[in-house]
């Protein structure tokens, strides 16, 4: 029965419409017990629904919103106002209905992602070619796509190039040109080109599913506010029935009681800030930023410090080896051959740099290391053939009691000076060659950061592992507050804390597993999805799909804006029932004008929510000179 009528809420909706238009006409013609009788069936279709409700609410111990409406309306029955209980029972139901259109609108972001998600994969098992439901792709199976097909898991490009349309990854709708080695993801597009790739993720591991997985969190998520307003008309329900009795009691007017308890209905307040809160998740979405709820959208907004990881953050984490220095008899071949071999096991950039150098000379990787000891911001140790090399920074060397003669750390000062990273590589306990690597910094890092500091942030700083120089380099460049560098995943954290201990809101911005422990104890944490790991996605707050920090500065102006919409429609909707309860209680306002105007507020706080559907950050110039950054260690 529940379900039936449920099902049907629209049409009796539009039914009860229907009906007090009738009685309206039949008013006109003269027929006025006709009229009643229709105007009674009116009240009883759209009554049903609200009564359900409350009926479901009570079951569960909590004094809804319908309850309040419900007893009214049985209270404007039994005195003869049947116009009154019509328009009231109509109007509440229109607003519902509103109401659900509304959320639905917000919510097409998530449905959009699940229609791009692809149905079937094309893949060669047994050396033939077969067409398979998505969801039988295995990993290891090779998966062939042409011009327009979607690519149904996640994986890396064996043959064929490919321009693939990754708006539903990134939010970028620019094509991106993949190439042999390159990864792609599920539910990307390709607009030209052949591609056959290995499949590493698959099924509800890809990285399309996560980002729906977390939207769909994300919006059944609540903020403080709306947890309160929950709360609150948990209370309110059985005050205002307690307030009506009052009324009642001093003025023996039963019209004017029933009148109260109706107007009192706190609908556009109940609805305001879920709205709002959705509208903005939905916004976010659909712009390559997911935001882990509303409560985090509530969290972020304060945010007035921000910490970002140097290498993959601000700069764009794809380095190149600029210069390999050798000292003593080596070979730069076999010197490079040899450090490759032992990075290939290595997870860090800087070692997968080195790797991709010597896969470009066409050398042989084929020798597996032996021993291998990973060192987490310092480098690593591992046995090749008969040599043992020690690979990483100045500290990974001390460590390992081997010498950097003063010509060698010279050289490397003066490389590291000129933006690049040194990288120590010793055989058998003696340091035979230093490797240069260079990034680049980001475009549109420069005018996002302006554009957060214009918004309210204080403080930035970065923290990296990489060396002084190059740091201050980035640093300076982009006018950083302060930087320390050669720090360890733990020293980040420690700074996160003194940041947090001084009283700022701190949100903390990484692509890597050495930065997920500080993401974590930041106030909130934000990852780079396209380039970022899958641990850091998994540990932030907030994940940017496209690795650009224009989106992050949308995401913090798109926060901003969401609560302030948030307080505008809570502000909004106290003042309307405000003024409504006087008005009812010094006689201005009555029971079906009341109605009429509360309803049209809940229609003004939806509209004022999907206004954040169409949010969007504002471009600005920053022509301006930037300060010198801070250093530390």
């Amino acid at each position: 029965m529940f379900a039936f009528i449920h099902k049907h809420k629209k049409t009796m909706t539009f039914g009860a419409g229907f009906l007090l238009m009738l009685a309206l006409a039949l008013n006109s013609g003269g027929f006025h017990e006709l009229r009643q009788l229709t105007l009674i069936l009116a009240t009883v279709i759209a009554g049903i629904p609200i009564a359900i409700k409350a009926f479901q609410a009570l079951r569960m111990k909590a004094f809804s919103i319908e309850l309040l409406v419900t007893i009214a309306v049985i209270g404007a029955l039994f005195i003869g106002e049947y116009v009154e209980s019509a328009v009231v029972t109509f109007l509440f139901l229109f607003g519902d209905y509103l109401e659900a259109r509304t959320l639905e609108k917000t919510r097409s972001s998530l449905k959009g992602l699940v229609d791009m998600a692809p149905q079937e994969a094309n893949i060669i098992r047994n050396g033939v070619n077969v067409t398979v439901p998505v969801e039988e792709v295995a990993k290891g199976d090779h998966v062939i796509i042409r011009t327009g097909g979607k690519v149904p898991v996640d994986g890396k490009i064996l043959t064929g190039h490919a321009l693939l349309n990754e708006a539903a990854i990134t939010g970028e709708s620019v094509p991106a040109s993949k190439k042999i080695g390159d990864k792609v993801f599920s539910s990307t597009v390709i607009d030209t080109g052949y591609i056959e790739i290995i499949a590493e993720k698959v099924g509800d591991d890809t990285t399309f599913a996560k980002i729906i997985e977390l939207v769909e969190e994300a919006q059944e998520s609540k903020s403080k506010t709306e947890k309160f307003l929950n709360k609150f008309a948990n209370i309110y329900t059985p005050a205002v029935v307690l307030l009506s009795i009052v009324v009642y009691i001093l003025t023996r007017d039963l019209h004017l009681a029933i009148t109260f308890l109706v107007i009192a209905c706190p609908g556009a307040l109940i609805i305001g800030a879920p709205v709002s809160s959705v509208a903005g998740i939905g916004n976010g979405a659909k712009n390559g930023v997911l935001v882990k709820g509303g409560e985090v959208m509530d969290r972020f907004s304060k945010v007035d410090a921000l910490v970002f990881d140097k290498t993959g953050t601000l700069t764009k984490g794809k380095p190149e080896v600029t210069e390999i220095k050798v000292f003593h008899s080596y070979n730069e071949q076999e010197l490079l051959q040899w450090v490759a071999q032992a990075e290939m096991v290595s997870e860090h950039h800087l070692g997968q740099t080195i790797v991709k150098e010597a896969k470009a000379r066409n050398m042989d990787l084929g020798q597996e290391p032996e021993n291998v000891e990973v060192i987490k911001g310092n480098g690593l140790v591992a046995k090749v053939g008969e040599r043992v090399l020690a690979i990483g920074n100045r500290k990974l060397m001390k460590a390992k009691n081997i010498s950097i003669p003063a010509e060698t750390e010279s050289y490397a000062v003066g490389r590291e000076k000129s933006g690049n990273t040194a990288i120590f590589a010793a055989v058998d306990g003696k340091v035979a060659g230093i490797f240069s690597i260079a990034d680049q910094i980001r475009e549109d890092a420069a005018p996002a950061l302006a554009q957060m500091r214009k918004n309210g942030v204080k403080k930035i700083v970065m923290l990296t592992g990489d060396n002084q120089h190059t740091a201050e380099l980035v640093a300076t460049a982009l006018g950083l507050d302060e930087f320390h560098a050669e720090l360890l995943p733990e020293d980040k954290v420690a700074f996160v804390n003194q940041l947090k201990k001084q009283g700022y809101v701190v949100a903390m911005a990484g692509d890597g597993v050495n930065d997920a422990p500080a993401i974590a104890t930041a106030d909130i944490g934000l990852a780079m999805g396209e380039g970022g790991t899958d641990i850091s996605m998994e540990t932030a707050d907030v994940v940017l799909m496209a690795d650009k920090l224009m989106q992050f500065s949308h995401a913090y102006s798109l926060s901003k804006a969401t609560i302030r919409n948030m307080k505008q429609n809570t502000f909004f909707a106290v003042g309307v029932v405000a003024v409504l309860l006087a008005g009812v209680l010094t006689g201005s306002i009555h029971l079906a004008s009341g109605m009429f105007i509360h309803e049209a507020s809940v229609l003004i706080v939806i509209l004022n929510a999907m206004r954040l559907m169409g949010f969007n950050y504002k471009k600005i110039k920053t022509g301006k000179s930037l300060k010198p950054a801070n250093a530390g260690i």
